[in-house]
């Protein structure tokens, strides 16, 4: 997967008008933050909306190069464990949505990926992928790709989830408890 490029949209996970709660400036000195995810790469960021803007867990907003309506800035990156629970609980909510209104690139990742060594498959990073699936899915790709979701759980025999499977290694990658990044930037 491609993901040497920029984020153009993020959905909010969850907005703080009044900064964070930990953070010791004065009321009055504290900027409100939003914390947001990735629509293509699924980068945990960070961002500044403009004055009198006030956001919603699960908006879209525009954070890509040029004019942005809500956003003044992107602040940087964040790692996972400094989300807020708020932003926590929507995350699989959001991934899932994200995995399941644009399935293209995980069906190309099915159809199209390779060996990462002599021993091991990138289909067997995701969980649930064992050898004999991986086999499974390389042979039935060799025959016709894989048109979507459903179409991977009817031609493979006792297959988890591939939908699933795509979006807890989205979570894994995002937890950094792999070195492999497939979805992720």
């Amino acid at each position: 997967m491609e993901n040497s490029q920029k984020e153009e949209y993020a959905i909010i996970l969850d907005f703080l008008p009044n900064g964070y709660p930990f953070d010791t400036k004065p009321a009055h000195r504290k900027l409100p933050v939003a914390q947001a995810i990735g629509e293509k790469t699924f980068a945990l960021l960070e961002l500044a909306p403009k004055k009198e803007v006030n956001l919603q867990p699960n908006q879209r907003v525009y954070v890509g190069e040029g004019k942005r309506d809500e956003i003044h800035h992107i602040v940087g990156r964040i790692l996972l464990d400094r989300l807020t629970q708020t932003a926590r609980g929507e995350l699989d909510f959001v991934i899932k949505e994200l995995v399941t209104n644009n399935p293209q690139p995980f069906l190309d990742f099915f159809n199209k990926c390779g060996s990462i060594n002599a021993r091991r498959h990138q289909l067997e990073l995701l969980p649930g992928i064992g050898k004999k699936h991986m086999w499974e899915i390389l042979e039935q790709r060799k025959e016709k790709p894989f048109e979507n979701f459903d179409d991977i759980k009817k031609r493979i025999k006792l297959l988890p989830n591939p939908e699933k499977s795509v979006i807890k290694r989205i979570l894994l990658e995002l937890n950094e408890d792999d070195k492999y990044k497939i979805f992720t930037r």
